[in-house]
């Protein structure tokens, strides 16, 4: 199946039941509500996917669960990353790639790490990667950015990285990396709230959190403004805008996974020291919810 990284990837909660262990018939359940919902792609065990709590085993299960559930229905992109350059590449090297079609891979997280390493970090996991790679940069969570220079200079030095993920929110970098990189290479959007204006500054899509709850809603948007069809995508934005903010007021994937508990896919509990959110939290997604 041919992959060109356009549209709505969605970065998959991990369900987990009322014990605290993964919820396979629920994820199950979700995989076929966003491919039912029209989206172009999957993303398993990203930051949303809660992938910092969850054990190796239960990485490797929920890896394969999510590639049977999917039955080639839709492209797939693996989240593998880590602090450790070493560590990662042996977890690459023992990853079962098949059913995937790319790997999201985020900057290396607390170290803090410079420029140039993170450029030698990209350029060691891409070139023992088997498949494509996606550079996430982060860094409201990782403390660290990936400036534009450095996110170009892994385009056109590394044939192997092939798109990024930009969720810095910083308008005039995604800015930067659209007007200057190579022909063939993406960048996806990492932020719902503002995805649309940054299609309109030229990205190709975006890996989408509230894509979960209505990815029906949000793809739509998303191929409408890649379309130029900005009247269509405007209402549909501002359909799911303040939603897209709220979900995130106290962590995530607390708030999106409320929504998905109200909408009857799956539980909202979460693994320390994520919890669950606030009633008052709550009480504004519900009434968000009813305007949906």
């Amino acid at each position: 199946m041919s992959f060109n990284y356009t549209g709505t990837g969605i970065a998959l909660v991990t369900p987990f039941t009322a014990n605290n262990e993964v919820d396979f018939d629920a994820l199950g359940k979700l995989i076929d509500h966003v491919i039912n919902g029209g989206v172009e792609y999957l993303v398993v065990l990203g930051t949303t996917g809660e992938s910092a709590t969850l054990s190796k085993e239960e990485k490797k299960s929920i890896y394969k669960f999510a590639v049977e559930a999917n039955n080639k229905r839709v492209n797939m992109v693996a989240g593998i990353g880590g602090n450790n350059t070493a560590e990662l590449l042996e977890a690459a090297n023992n990853f079962d790639y098949n059913g995937y079609d790319a790997v999201l891979s985020v900057s290396p997280y607390y170290n803090k790490p410079n420029q140039n390493g993170i450029y030698e970090h990209y350029k060691a996991f891409a070139n023992n990667s088997p498949l494509p790679v996606i550079i996430y940069n982060v860094p409201g969570r990782t403390g660290c950015n990936i400036i534009a220079e450095t996110q170009l200079r892994l385009a056109n030095d590394i044939s192997n990285i092939v798109c990024t993920k930009e969720a810095s929110g910083m308008f005039e970098q995604c800015m930067d990396v659209i007007k200057n990189k190579p022909a063939n290479f993406k960048v996806v959007s990492g932020d719902d709230a503002i995805t649309l204006p940054l299609i309109g500054a030229g990205m190709d899509g975006v890996i989408s959190v509230i894509g979960n709850a209505y990815p029906r809603q949000f793809s739509d948007m998303v191929r409408a403004a890649l379309a130029n069809d900005y009247e269509t995508a405007r209402n549909l934005h501002y359909k799911v805008y303040e939603l897209s903010k709220q979900i995130f007021a106290e962590g995530s994937p607390g708030g999106v996974k409320y929504i998905l508990k109200k909408l009857g896919i799956c539980g909202d509990a979460v693994r320390l020291p994520l919890y669950k959110i606030s009633p008052a939290l709550e009480q504004k997604l519900d009434a968000l919810m009813a305007e949906v």
